[in-house]
């Protein structure tokens, strides 16, 4: 099967510094997310991608900081519409390589139906999640993923009562084509899992364990917790959602690898400009 890939354009001889860009990250000392930007830097350096042919979109929240950190093209767009701002570029600009970054509060939440649809919809591009289960920017409110008895404060007295939103059965059910789950606090267990997940075609899911050690410290146990995969990477959805579903949320590895064909990236020119689009529509 032809598939076409996101790693078309190359920049020989880049290593992991030369992604990153002056600004210096304001994430509590400790955040996962300081592990996902080296991941993500690694990675890149290690698919020797163009600095100018990626473009690092994201939402709102503390993770959604990150392309302001990258030596890329970047876009901080609007709360929970990062995956849609992400496939306008992707379609309209299918020589690039997309990759959109943000929270389990933006991405689950009020993104949450985006989610449902890129998922559908497959257009060729990536999508890491960094959840720490709660809303971190606004001070540690509960997310989609807390558990059904984690309080902070006095919005959530004695937790949600809720079943946590499960983002990767979720996301396997409405169509991603590839699921992993990595470490914040493992950047170089997660440099191969992401490289991957940018090279395979259509709609890559990256579920990043990030821990927030300012709201909520017990998630420092997380780097214990964590543990490889036990079952091998399948293209079988049957399979995959079987495993999914029996998932404690601490196992890391590709976890479903699909062979779905990406949505169809038109590249030819459809207009010529304003005059030609307004002739369109002409009565």
């Amino acid at each position: 099967m032809n598939l076409s890939m996101k790693t078309e354009n190359t920049c020989p001889s880049l290593v992991a510094k030369d992604y990153r860009s002056d600004t210096k990250p304001v994430w509590c000392p400790g955040c996962g997310d300081f592990g996902v930007l080296l991941s993500l830097t690694k990675s890149l350096a290690e698919l020797q991608l163009n600095p100018k042919n990626v473009a690092v979109i994201s939402g709102i929240g503390c993770s959604s900081r990150i392309p302001a950190y990258l030596n890329t093209f970047g876009f901080h767009g609007v709360h929970g519409r990062a995956l849609t701002i992400g496939t306008g570029l992707k379609v309209a600009r299918p020589d690039l390589t997309v990759i959109v970054a943000g929270g389990d509060g933006d991405g689950f939440s009020i993104g949450g139906n985006h989610f449902l649809h890129a998922c559908r919809r497959n257009v060729d591009m990536t999508y890491i999640v960094m959840d720490n289960e709660l809303y971190g920017m606004t001070k540690g409110q509960a997310s989609p993923t807390s558990a059904p008895d984690w309080e902070y404060g006095k919005l959530t007295p004695g937790g949600t009562h809720m079943k946590p939103f499960h983002p990767l059965v979720v996301g396997l059910a409405s169509g991603a084509n590839f699921i992993a789950r990595v470490s914040g606090t493992n950047p170089n267990g997660a440099v191969p899992i992401i490289s991957e997940a940018i090279r395979h075609p259509g709609f890559s899911l990256v579920h990043v364990l990030s821990p927030c050690i300012t709201f909520n410290r017990e998630q420092l146990e997380w780097k214990k917790m964590v543990r490889d995969a036990v079952v091998p990477t399948t293209n079988d959805a049957g399979k995959a959602a079987r495993y999914l579903m029996s998932d404690d949320g601490f196992n890391l590895g590709i976890l479903f690898k699909g062979d779905r064909l990406p949505y169809d990236l038109k590249s030819e020119k459809t207009v010529d400009g304003p005059a030609d689009l307004e002739a369109q529509f002409s009565v």
